[in-house]
């Protein structure tokens, strides 16, 4: 495994880290047992940054985190989150930045996590009624503490990344990136990068979009939040999906999978991206890994973007519900 720095200052992690949200919700049934096992696998193959968050799961994701570490004994980087506030069986939620809250949200972790510092943790959504100043007020309290050790923020507009990195220095910028999800390069990549920000995408296979695996909504288990997303609805659907087999194509001539086709192209993009693939299968675990070891060349990364061009792609990145908080 490759490891890259994130941010300037930060610490030395896994070129890709382990998304483990769908662990727990939004993409259907999961097993516990089986979620425990593909973390200690991703570990045992180098991956060194397991990314959660209090909200998946209502808690139970940091929970399962913590069982699969109680069998391990090497290195491991825990990034969770605070923010994003919902009830039991809804997706609706609420965005809670208050100094108070901060606080009290990061016992609540590092108990669920049997851990007693938390690696990065992020603000999950800017609560705009708040001023970001006495949200990160909170948490560079916490860093003080030695509870926490790097601080950053996902899903944030370009003046609020700056407003929160001048009241205490920001380890990793987290948002949304992929080959369908390219807003970031404009503005917040950049701003990162001026300030010496590490960039962890997440989705970086758009759902699981380009891997070119679903072909059918209508097998997308019961409780699958993307049965109800904008880029997964009919006419979109079929747009998108004509996209991604052109991506396929490109894959099969390489001899490597569109996953990891998409998974190196953003690695391309610079070293300081570390991107957070999550999925609950070995295979796909292992092909994620393997797309690390994958290099483009100038002329490929041009094909690659002229085939899902930023602006071609149907369809919000959410619901209504889940841009609550985005670009905060």
């Amino acid at each position: 495994m490759k490891k890259r720095r994130l941010g300037v200052n930060g610490p030395e992690v896994s070129a890709i880290g382990l998304g483990c949200m769908g662990m727990s919700e939004f993409y259907g049934k999961s097993d516990d047992e089986t979620s425990r096992q593909i973390i200690l696998e991703a570990l045992t193959n180098g991956i060194t940054m397991l990314d959660t968050s209090d909200t998946y799961g209502h808690g139970h994701n940091e929970q399962l985190v913590a069982a699969a570490l109680k069998q391990w004994t090497g290195d491991v980087f825990i990034a969770t989150k605070f923010g994003i506030c919902r009830k039991k069986g809804t997706y609706e939620r609420t965005i809670n930045g208050r100094p108070d809250y901060v606080r009290q949200a990061a016992e609540d972790s590092l108990k669920r996590l049997d851990r007693d510092v938390i690696d990065l943790y992020y603000i999950h959504r800017v609560d705009t009624s708040v001023p970001i100043e006495d949200t990160v007020g909170a948490m560079a309290d916490l860093v003080r503490q030695g509870k926490v050790r790097y601080l950053g923020i996902s899903e944030a507009s370009p003046a609020t990344i700056r407003k929160a990195h001048s009241v205490h220095p920001f380890t990793a910028v987290q948002t949304e990136y992929s080959l369908w999800t390219r807003h970031v390069e404009k503005e917040i990549l950049p701003t990162a990068r001026e300030l010496g920000i590490g960039f962890v995408p997440y989705s970086p296979l758009g759902r699981g979009f380009l891997t070119g695996t679903i072909n059918d909504m209508d097998k997308l288990e019961d409780g699958d939040f993307r049965k109800y997303t904008p880029r997964f609805q009919k006419d979109n659907f079929d747009r998108n999906r004509n996209m991604v087999r052109e991506l396929e194509d490109i894959a099969k001539r390489k001899g490597i999978t569109p996953a990891q086709l998409a998974l190196a192209w953003l690695l391309s993009r610079g070293d300081d991206i570390v991107p957070i693939p999550g999925t609950r299968r070995k295979t796909y675990l292992m092909e994620n890994i393997g797309a690390v070891q994958v290099s483009l060349s100038e002329e490929e990364i041009t094909q690659i973007e002229s085939v899902i061009p930023p602006d071609m792609v149907g369809g919000a990145r959410y619901p209504e519900a889940g841009m609550i908080g985005i670009d905060g």
